[in-house]
């Protein structure tokens, strides 16, 4: 298509336009088969400038010079670094016309606006040259790993008389935190793990997506007692500086309500007894993950009866600066008193927000309760 137009061209036309080097480059560039659709975006994006900067010289009000931080805008988020430098070199020749043209036209308020989209725009590209992706779609893969975290977090579909509720609350609103869930349902057997990267929000959400599918793949393909001692040897691996992980393994047996749970330096589980009306504190415990390369967990063993439920949680809920661990598993269960007669469902999520509201911390819950 572009060789055709060059050649609608009047010959004398086309011979003055191959003496100059810029040009021929350009066309010689522009005809080379890698790299088509960053050539099409850069070229509509250039046409774009040229537009604007000639239209704002026949009507501002219909092509105002500030226009060409559109394209800048534009070469940021669709151009590699090479590509917008050419852009950017484009703008700064329309600039520059514009201000031949009429110096009452761009003023220092326009430049200093074009200079700052322009260094937004070199830092975009420069980023998204680092990840090998092109255009926006290092948001979307972002986007995918997010939906797939949350997809992995859910609970597996459980038989009649069976109930659970998921709730994960990040920090700062963010989509990405360091505590998330992975679970396995093989016939009456429901196994799953809570886990808790040390750090909060986007910082911990990096390590905790990887974790996740490690974790995810460990779970359900090992014997359940073999889970934690396994994650601990993968973490050993990694020989990470940054932070700690916890976290708790519960197997279900949904036939008859037994169950076993492990903790690797995590919060203790707790029960709810339908018979006695209490919250019981389990005794297991354990060393955080990846610290020594023997981990040895002391597990609890114990029965939901019709009525019973199970909490999981991270310490989000129940740790604050300067106040004993104790304390804040205290608070918890005193709120959590209000669900037992208002149905474990309906107020697992206002549980983990009440709690929350004093702390800027992931935060997650899992009840597993008989009905």
């Amino acid at each position: 298509m572009l060789q055709r137009l060059v050649h609608l061209l009047p010959p004398g036309v086309r011979a003055f336009l191959r003496r100059i080097p810029p040009l021929v480059r350009l066309y010689r560039w522009l005809r080379m088969g890698r790299l088509k659709r960053e050539r099409n975006v850069f070229v509509a994006l250039a046409v774009l400038a040229v537009v604007l900067g000639i239209g704002a010289t026949v009507s501002r009000a219909w092509a105002p010079p500030s226009a060409l931080v559109l394209t800048v805008l534009g070469g940021g988020l669709l151009l590699k670094l090479r590509s917008l430098a050419v852009l950017l070199g484009v703008v700064a020749a329309m600039v520059a016309y514009n201000n031949w043209h009429d110096p009452r036209e761009v003023g220092p308020g326009m430049i200093a606006t074009l200079v700052i989209t322009a260094v937004l725009a070199l830092t975009l590209a420069r980023t998204r040259q680092q990840l090998g992706v092109q255009g926006l779609r290092g948001d979307s893969m972002l986007l995918e790993l997010r939906d797939r975290l949350h997809r992995q977090g859910q609970m597996p579909e459980l038989p009649a008389g069976w109930d659970s509720q998921v709730v994960l609350l990040q920090a700062g609103g963010s989509s990405f935190g360091g505590d998330f869930v992975v679970s396995s349902r093989e016939g009456d057997t429901l196994e799953l793990a809570l886990v808790d990267v040390s750090g909060k929000g986007t910082d911990a959400g990096t390590r905790a997506l990887m974790l996740s599918g490690a974790f995810g793949g460990l779970l359900g393909s090992l014997q359940p007692e073999q889970f934690l001692p396994a994650a601990n040897t993968y973490l050993q691996r990694q020989r990470w500086d940054e932070g700690f992980v916890t976290a708790v393994h519960l197997v279900l047996d949904l036939a008859t309500g037994e169950y076993t749970v492990e903790s690797a330096g995590h919060p203790p589980a707790v029960q709810f007894d339908a018979g006695s009306g209490t919250w019981q504190v389990s005794p297991a415990k354990g060393v955080v993950l990846g610290v020594v390369p023997d981990l040895r967990c002391v597990p609890e063993h114990g029965q939901l009866r019709p009525g019973d439920a199970l909490l999981l949680y991270t310490d989000g809920l129940v740790e604050s600066p300067g106040r004993d661990l104790d304390a804040g598993i205290d608070r918890l269960l005193g709120e959590a008193e209000r669900l037992v007669p208002e149905g474990f469902r309906k107020g697992a999520r206002e549980l983990v927000q009440t709690m929350a509201a004093e702390r800027d911390d992931d935060c997650a819950l899992i009840l597993i309760w008989r009905t």
